[in-house]
């Protein structure tokens, strides 16, 4: 955007234009620019503004050239536009200052002094998927199997080192613990050496390599220390140790470094980022001057009262009190749903409601989750009531990689003429035929005006020889697959399909937190399938028929419509806001996470991940959790995320027991309250389970009620213990046959 006026607003001998509008813990602290200081913005408390206006208020007053303010953001999204705000308060100089992330800034800086670590000034940045190919190449050097060892997961164990400013020998001497270790130790030490020979750095070194220059040539050090005389640091919170003791570093000689972020809104631990620092900066600079902005521009009184409640439960934190001169407005609402599929619904249908009743539009509504897999469910149920959506940061559920992978087996079981398919996974996990076999099979299917199909699957005609081997084992491998697609239902199918496949145990080994969250995906994958099949409205439960479907509503959502809801992880919604959130799936092992309630540090970081959910949204908050839902493909019991009873039920509005045809009906607007002055007191909020009767003495004849089919009569029983069914005749809906155990049938005689 070009700046039409240097100077929008008059300047003044006092600065006072920078400060004009500033609540006084905001003008306090953009006023305070010597020494250390430390600013806590708490959520939706104008932090953006207060660094925008302190950097101006540096070169306003002529404290600093632009040239010698250093200013470290996270993203260059923000960096761009906080040079921007500046640029309009200020004028052109702001162009001149130090200010990016961590690693473009330090990289402008290794430009200059690299020749001394040995590096050219033209050295080559790798990004990961270059460290992943180098990392591949050693692999096979080594003789290793790269299905065995991950290059994305050894590239993992060398980053977490390299954060920790720990180097191949230490590695080796210290933190070799397992085979796994062992051989990374060894692939750490080749790689280090190559990305050297190669004149290259990875986004690692960028870091890693300062701090080296700084130690073995001081006078650097020395020369940027007197360069920066002020130095600001946003979201420190997120700060890894690499990251702390570079600042730490060029902040010693005048001291005039600012650190601002939120120890609430700490949530990266998994790629380094340590609470720590930004809990214990007032002990490493005695003298730190800290200024707490605690008002909320962002939400209603109800939603900043739950939040300061919700992160009161913490040990680890810095004290502070948000609170907003907005109104009250609306009460939280938590949602009990059977099943995520109704869950989704229900949440659709809220959606719908508050577009009529309070005239906002889809990009009003942010759907928050704990993890990728969870859009599945939901994007299904958007697609099917027509809502349009949009996959904030990432991709839609069926367009992952994984995904396509794995369906992409499944369409080539049932059609070997899918060429597409069949170029997607003929290679993949690796068997040995590379791009050159593939693109003489193409050149053959095109000379020979067939199918690739008709080359693949009837390889001996064609080829023969040491390259028709594997190609002769995938072909034997598919036509498997064809037969069970012919011969049981879609789940099955599709369940024996991933797993002889090799996909699966390809995407089980990936250990790294991307790995994770791609084998949770095809695992909802299945689940979605194995849903398909349990739904008796669904007659016909082939594996060609699930295929058709999920064909038809995975096309329905592309189009170029702005007006979409929002659907994001919660660590990708940090620093977004919106009239209305929902946050789905609050249940115990999946938020919090089961890996994080061992132990009490990451069982806070959950809270606080909770914490950021909850401070999204500005008029409305929608909390939802449901009964069962399908994990690797079975029905599991679900338990309310504890985190539901850390949310005070004097502010909640509680949605239980309802049908989800009566949701509509029975929506009735609460009144905003006129003020929430004190804390109200914290109690448990009761989550009654909705059950069946017990079936143990089901019989033949006696007739009973379904929740959603009406009432019957039993016609047989079939099956035993878990797997008891009964096939019932309804009076509206003809004859089912149900699974016992998920029923929840009412014995009437």
């Amino acid at each position: 955007m070009r700046i039409k006026s240097i100077y929008p607003v008059p300047m003044t001998e006092t600065g006072e234009h920078l400060i004009k509008g500033l609540n006084k813990d905001q003008a306090d602290a953009v006023l305070s620019t010597s020494g250390p200081n430390m600013i806590i913005a708490g959520a939706g408390s104008g932090k953006t503004k207060v660094i925008t206006h302190r950097l101006a208020y540096i070169l306003d007053r002529k404290l600093a050239d632009s040239f010698n303010v250093l200013s470290l953001t996270f993203t260059n999204k923000a960096a761009m536009e906080m040079r921007e705000r500046i640029e309009k308060l200020i004028g052109p100089e702001a162009k001149n200052l130090w200010m990016g992330t961590f690693h473009s800034i330090f990289a402008r800086i290794l430009r200059v002094d690299a020749q001394k670590l040995g590096y050219t000034n033209a050295f080559t940045i790798y990004d990961s998927e270059d460290s992943v190919s180098l990392i591949k190449t050693i692999l096979k050097e080594l003789n290793l199997d790269d299905k065995t060892y991950k290059p994305k997961s050894i590239l993992s164990a060398i980053s977490n080192a390299k954060n920790y400013l720990i180097d191949a020998e230490e590695f080796e001497n210290k933190y070799v613990l397992d085979d796994l270790s062992e051989k990374a130790s060894k692939v750490f030490r080749i790689y280090t050496n190559r990305c050297f020979q190669a004149n290259a750095m990875d986004f690692d070194d960028l870091l890693v390599k300062p701090i080296e220059l700084f130690e073995k040539f001081p006078e650097v050090l020395h020369k940027l220390q007197h360069r920066f005389k002020y130095i600001m640091v946003d979201e420190f919170q997120d700060t890894n140790f690499a990251q702390y003791l570079i600042t730490r570093k060029l902040a010693a000689v005048h001291e005039n470094i600012c650190v601002v972020g939120d120890d609430a809104q700490s949530i990266y631990s998994f790629r380094g980022a340590n609470i720590q620092n930004i809990l214990n900066f007032a002990k490493d600079y005695p003298d730190t001057k800290v200024f707490k902005l605690e008002q909320n521009y962002r939400s209603t009184g109800i939603i900043v009262q739950a939040a300061n409640e919700i992160i009161l439960n913490n040990k680890d934190q810095i004290q502070k009190t948000v609170f907003t001169k907005n109104e009250s407005g609306d009460l939280i609402r938590i949602i009990e749903a059977e099943t995520d599929l109704t869950e989704a619904m229900k949440v659709c249908d809220l959606i719908r409601e508050q577009k009529q009743v309070l005239n906002l539009f889809n990009k009003d509504f942010a759907i928050l989750y704990r993890n990728n897999a969870q859009s599945r469910a939901i994007e299904d149920a958007l697609r099917k009531t027509g809502i349009a959506y949009r996959i904030y940061g990432g991709l839609s559920f069926y367009q992952r990689k994984e995904i396509k992978d794995i369906v992409a087996y499944l369409r080539l079981s049932i059609n070997q003429k899918d060429e597409e398919a069949l170029k997607r996974v003929i290679n993949y996990p690796v068997r040995g035929i590379g791009n050159t076999t593939l693109t003489k099979l193409l050149t053959l299917a095109s000379e020979k005006n067939v199918p690739l199909g008709e080359i693949v699957f009837n390889i001996d005609k064609h080829i023969s020889g040491r390259t028709s081997a594997p190609l002769r084992e995938f072909a034997k491998m598919i036509e498997n697959f064809t037969e069970k697609a012919e011969q049981f239902d879609a789940f099955t199918a599709a369940d024996y399909i991933s797993k002889s496949s090799g996909v699966l145990k390809d995407l089980h080994s990936d250990n790294t937190v991307e790995g994770l969250s791609r084998y949770e995906n095809v695992q909802e994958l299945l689940n979605g399938i194995r849903e398909f099949c349990l739904n008796e409205e669904n007659e016909d439960k082939s594996l060609r028929t699930y295929l058709s479907s999920i064909a038809l509503d995975t096309t329905q959502n592309a189009d170029s419509e702005e007006d979409k809801v929002s659907l994001m992880t919660i660590h990708s919604a940090k620093g977004l806001e919106f009239p209305s959130v929902f946050v789905i799936g609050m249940e115990e092992e999946l938020f919090p996470n089961s890996m994080s309630v061992h132990s009490r540090a990451d069982l806070e970081e959950e809270r606080r991940l909770f914490y950021v959910a909850v401070t999204r949204a500005m008029k409305r908050l929608c909390l939802s959790f449901c009964k069962v839902r399908f994990k690797y493909g079975t029905l599991h019991s679900q338990m309310p995320s504890r985190f539901l009873r850390e949310v005070n039920p004097a502010l909640v509005h509680t949605l239980v027991k309802e049908k989800q045809s009566e949701i509509l009906k029975n929506f009735v607007r609460p009144q905003p309250l006129r003020a929430v002055v004190n804390p109200l007191p914290v109690s448990e909020t009761s989550f009654p389970e909705i059950i069946g009767d017990d079936l143990s003495d089901l019989a033949e004849g006696m007739l009973v009620e379904h929740h959603k089919f009406g009432k019957g009569k039993v016609l047989s029983l079939e099956g035993s213990a878990t797997e008891k069914k009964a096939t019932i005749i309804f009076a509206d809906k003809g004859q089912k046959v149900l699974l016992l155990k998920y029923a929840r049938l009412k014995i009437l005689s």
